[in-house]
């Protein structure tokens, strides 16, 4: 068995999650045009495209406001909040592909199911 280091991580979960930062910043570099070290709403349409989220421009404005730390007046994300934006987009649609099984960007469902499942998803994300 593996020993753990100081922060209680194994050396090959270290390594996965290396290497899966180092993903996430070709992704984010290849996608800020500008290299401004953000990305702005243009930029990010095309990095979620190219993860396969195809998202309304309405949603983009909101993904933007939501993870521009400077509360909005950047209008633009950068790189661990960007990480942050494609993980919860990736969430919500994986929940709600769970309904869409035809994939045909329609489902129903109460509005029960989806508070608890907003906030199921919520807490696993986010403590």
């Amino acid at each position: 068995m593996q020993k753990l280091n100081a922060k209680g991580r194994r050396p090959k979960e270290f390594t996965s999650l290396f290497y899966s930062l180092q993903s996430w910043r070709g992704i984010f570099e290849t996608f800020d045009k500008d290299r401004s070290g953000r990305i702005n709403s243009i930029e990010l349409r095309d990095a979620l495209l190219s993860l396969g989220y195809a998202v309304s421009p309405m949603v983009l404005d909101l993904l933007v406001s939501k993870f521009d730390k400077t509360g909005g007046k950047s209008k633009a994300i950068e790189y661990d909040n960007f990480i942050e934006c494609c993980l919860t987009v990736k969430g919500l649609t994986d929940k709600f592909k769970e309904k869409d099984t035809g994939y045909t960007g329609f489902a129903t469902f109460s509005y029960e199911y989806q508070l608890s499942m907003l906030i199921a998803w919520l807490q696993l994300n986010y403590g």
